[in-house]
């Protein structure tokens, strides 16, 4: 399910705001997330890295809480879920442009990453294309506020159809980022699959250590919709070989099935 473009904008906006307000009086992921999954150091564990063992119950039934969230390899979906408030110790803001000015949260991104994406970006522009961040890190409590507004609005079991549960979202790992083009054209919509810039990520991120996370046709194993816009770091050994495999992140780790739910929007 959609929700019209400006308004996502305004509430990710008002609940980053709130978030960030609250931080700098203590101490001192959404991002235009423009829909919900976007609402969201290179290990090498390769393919024998099976989510199973690095994981352990949740209160939840049928979702496991993963115990090495640190991984640049860690698999978080429907099943396998960061524990309450994880939040990385190596967040940066990358020097990147994105869709806003504001330094705020959903600029953020874990070191490693932020190092790839960095060389992701001007790899594209050596090859005549602009790239934009549209939202990287979100924070536990970010998206469960996002999420509650939407329960609030719609109900629990319509909210999960284009929302993730909080402690679900990739975005909350610190190693995912939402992209668009220069002209901000598709973004975060399924035309992007038909931009330049689109083409491109499909032909070379894996090349920086990015992987397109949730993949055509793979709904039911990724436990998401397609989502060419959204990135994943896992570094480059890794994300070369599921590249190469066409393979899900799930299917790479031998973690499949995911749901037998209808794919949402993470």
């Amino acid at each position: 399910m959609k929700k019209p473009l400006i308004v996502i904008i305004g509430i990710i906006s008002l609940f980053v705001g709130q978030a960030c307000d609250q931080q700098q009086s203590t101490t001192d992921q959404d991002s235009p997330m423009l829909s919900s999954h976007t609402e969201q150091a290179e290990g090498n564990e390769a393919g024998e890295a099976s989510a199973g063992p690095d994981s352990e119950q949740n209160e939840e039934p049928g979702i496991e809480v993963v115990t090495d969230p640190q991984s640049v390899a860690v698999l978080v979906n429907e099943e396998y879920a960061l524990m309450d408030g994880y939040e990385p110790d190596d967040l940066v803001y990358p020097d990147i442009p994105f869709i806003f000015e504001e330094k705020v949260e959903k600029r953020l991104m874990r070191q490693e990453a932020a190092d790839a994406v960095e060389q992701l970006f001007a790899a594209a522009k050596d090859d005549g294309m602009t790239l934009l961040g549209v939202s990287a890190y979100r924070s536990y409590q970010t998206q469960k506020s996002l999420f509650d507004y939407y329960v609030a609005q719609d109900g629990e079991e319509l909210a999960r159809t284009y929302s993730a549960v909080p402690g679900t979202s990739e975005h909350q790992t610190g190693l995912a980022i939402d992209v668009v083009g220069e002209d901000l054209s598709c973004a975060v919509e399924d035309c992007f699959a038909d931009t330049v810039e689109a083409k491109w990520l499909e032909e070379n991120a894996a090349d920086y250590g990015f992987i397109i996370r949730y993949m055509e046709g793979k709904e039911e194993l990724t436990g998401f919709k397609y989502e060419p816009w959204h990135l994943r770091y896992v570094g480059v050994e890794m994300a070369q070989e599921i590249t190469k495999l066409g393979v899900t992140l799930e299917e790479y780790m031998n973690a499949v099935p995911v749901s037998d739910q209808t794919p949402i929007e993470n």
